[in-house]
């Protein structure tokens, strides 16, 4: 799937996403770290890996699972507990 299908070209949607983030204020990453994110993220949530495949729209598992193999530590655990709270607001 390209995002040229849906009428915007990657470089057009880089573009896009390049200014999005510098009209929030926050730190120009590259589009494909924000997937590894939301992967990290599911892990330390235990989100199931399956589940997780369908959310990151891997076509195999073993692209999943290579991800999820990355175990996190529990002092890892915590510290995205506490920042999740923080981005809560609590």
């Amino acid at each position: 799937m390209t995002v040229a299908r849906y009428g915007m070209t990657a470089r057009n949607f880089n573009r896009s996403f390049t200014a999005a983030c510098r009209r929030a204020g926050v730190r120009v990453i590259p589009v494909h770290a924000t997937r590894k994110t939301c992967a990290t993220l599911l892990v330390a949530l235990d989100v199931h890996p399956r589940v997780a495949m369908q959310v990151l729209r891997h076509s195999q598992i073993s692209v999943t699972m290579e991800i999820y193999s990355e175990v996190s530590s529990e002092a890892t655990h915590r510290a995205l507990r506490r920042l999740g709270k923080r981005l809560d607001g609590k």
